[in-house]
């Protein structure tokens, strides 16, 4: 890659800095503004879910490359998974789900879901994870998403 990834916990002041990065990753899908709109708020990173949620973020380069949230309220759920898509296909998304994939043994957790973007259902599987069901999106009605699930 040429730069070192470094993680670490996210900061509740950084919430509105990856809400954005969410925003603009989720984008990079070629999504169009009316549908973006639609998912700001289910993508907005809130106090109260950065204070339930375990959060780190990727830096490279000295920037904010990726997130990704572990979600242990109901089950154990991957959450806000997303790389700024300068860092797209840079091993950032492999560094940020091996430390969740750490926490998430060291928490007693034997399989990790996620309710993925379609166009992310490949890189999901590439990370060892299989389609079981599908859920309905947090945001547009009547879209449904791969629901997936790796076993630790």
């Amino acid at each position: 890659m040429g730069e070192d990834i470094t993680i670490r916990r996210a900061r509740a002041d950084e919430a509105g800095v990856l809400t954005a990065l969410a925003l603009r990753a989720k984008a990079s899908w070629g999504y169009d503004a009316a549908f973006m709109e639609a998912c700001r708020e289910e993508l907005t990173l809130t106090p109260a879910k950065m204070a339930a949620w375990q959060v780190w973020v990727a830096e490279a380069g000295g920037r904010i490359a990726g997130m990704i949230a572990l979600n242990l309220e109901r089950g154990a759920q991957v959450e806000d998974f997303f790389v700024e898509p300068a860092f797209q296909g840079r091993g950032v998304g492999g560094e940020l789900i091996a430390t969740l994939q750490e926490a998430a043994r060291a928490a007693g957790v034997g399989v990790l879901e996620v309710d993925a973007d379609p166009n992310a259902e490949a890189i999901y599987a590439k990370l060892g994870f299989q389609t079981f069901s599908r859920s309905p999106s947090g945001s547009i009605p009547g879209r449904w998403l791969p629901r997936m699930r790796l076993a630790l």
